[in-house]
């Protein structure tokens, strides 16, 4: 650590007083002031990702009970999202908010501290050391305000601690763009699914005699008109299929689940599967190979295939990305295409979509303790099958998508690492900040 970095008690560096916020009071529609919520705030890795209801403040209560940018937002309380003391950093809102009562606003003075890199301090290991030690364990575990002003924090020089919120902060940006370019694709690849699928509005269209507004070869392969099926009108030319028509349904092995290694191979675990159909691998649970051998007994997954939870999340839906191979943890199973029908994305939105989605609601089994989806279930759901010429059509349109999803979120996993590994460094003075910059560089942020 350089001889410019020592410790001072926080309070020292605050603008004013720590500050408790308001009871909450009831919400109101469409008028009062935004109110931060702990659940909701510790809830969301990005402050500017919140919903707030809204409540009536008076002006007084405004005034002191504001929250603005760079301000630091500690939970007074743990909750099943936060560990008491856990901080978050208020990102600038474009209107007045307040905060409630089981959070503890902390305002910084600019000219001695920056609230981007203490937000980063109380993230690191050291900085959660800190506040653990306040921690009291009564009724509910919490902290005191009194307690956290007096805390010992490091403080480098003003510019060191910006040029760190800097870099951390960059890695969190392209982590939050990221993310929000996903949820545009995934709306995409939704929206073209329940058009072409659901919807059927291609067809419509050219009914009623109006444009489809798609490129004439692809206008060109929906037909004009509908005819009745066991589901209602669907277009003319096309069928209720099955997934067992398209599919193998592969169940998971029902034994102990093997003990987790320090190396080996993948075994799927239900955290590893997101509800936008994307295969998390930023924590995998490996096993040994012996083990390994066991659980891929009855199916390896690897590209393509889909894999659905039957109990818990009961449905979640999973696709496994390029270069990915893995055993099938408990309660879930896979699904794997027949060579015949070599459309993964129709598979995977299918299981996403509404339709997909009534289908595997109006098949589960209600137990006592939990509902589960029978595996003898799967084969069973229904969907509507359009000639392969439209299947090859939406494949193409609706894959590339996927594809950039898969992508952004690998990268995700990466910058979120590259975050993890330089934050205590940074936060400790290990490494120089030229050091971790050009490291920005080699990763293209």
């Amino acid at each position: 650590m350089s001889s410019e970095w020592y410790a001072v008690e926080f309070q020292e560096l605050f603008l004013v007083p720590l500050r408790n916020g308001l009871t909450r009071p009831k919400a109101v529609r469409g008028s009062g002031v935004k109110m931060i919520n702990m659940g909701e705030l510790f809830a969301n890795e990005r402050i500017g990702n919140l919903r707030m209801d809204r409540v009536p403040v008076t002006d007084k209560e405004l005034s002191v009970n504001a929250v603005y940018p760079g301000d630091l937002l500690f939970a007074r309380q743990s909750l099943v999202l936060a560990g008491a003391g856990k901080c978050s950093l208020f990102i600038e809102d474009n209107e007045p908010v307040v905060f409630e009562s089981h959070l503890i606003r902390c305002r910084l003075d600019p000219a001695k501290a920056d609230g981007g890199f203490y937000s980063y301090y109380f993230r690191s290991k050291s900085g959660r050391a800190k506040v653990e030690s306040i921690v009291e364990q009564v009724s509910a575990a919490g902290i005191r305000g009194s307690d956290l002003a007096k805390l010992e924090v490091v403080h480098p020089p003003l510019t060191t601690q910006k040029a760190i919120a800097h870099i951390l902060g960059t890695l969190d940006d392209k982590i939050e763009l990221n993310r929000k370019t996903n949820e545009t694709l995934e709306a995409m690849a939704k929206a073209l699914f329940k058009s072409w699928f659901v919807d059927f509005d291609p067809v419509r269209a050219k009914a009623e005699g109006r444009p489809t507004g798609l490129p004439a070869e692809i206008s060109d392969l929906f037909p004009d008109s509908f005819e009745d099926s066991e589901l209602g009108e669907i277009p003319s030319g096309w069928v209720i299929g099955t997934v067992d028509s398209i599919a193998e349904v592969i169940d998971c092995l029902h034994s102990k689940k093997p003990d987790q290694q320090e190396k080996g191979k993948q075994l799927l675990q239900l955290n590893n599967i997101k509800d936008n159909g994307l295969l998390d691998q930023s924590q995998k649970y490996l096993i040994s190979e012996d083990d390994y051998n066991k659980w891929s007994s009855r199916i390896e997954v690897k590209e393509g295939d889909c894999v659905i939870t039957n109990v818990g999340r009961v449905g979640a839906v999973a696709q496994i990305p390029k270069n990915v191979e893995a055993a099938m943890g408990r309660n879930m199973t896979a699904i794997r295409l027949k060579g015949a029908f070599p459309h993964p994305t129709f598979l995977l939105e299918y299981l996403l979509s509404a339709l997909g989605r009534e289908e595997i609601r109006i098949n589960i089994d209600e137990g006592t303790i939990l509902n589960a989806l029978n595996v003898k279930s799967i084969p069973s759901l229904r969907f509507f099958r359009s000639p392969d010429s439209i299947l090859n059509a939406y494949e193409r349109s609706a894959r590339p998508l996927r594809e950039a999803m898969e992508y952004s979120l690998n990268e995700n996993q990466s910058l979120s690492a590259l975050r993890d590994t330089l934050l205590p460094k940074l936060i400790s003075g290990q490494i120089r900040i030229p050091d971790a910059e050009k490291m920005l560089e080699e990763v293209g942020v």
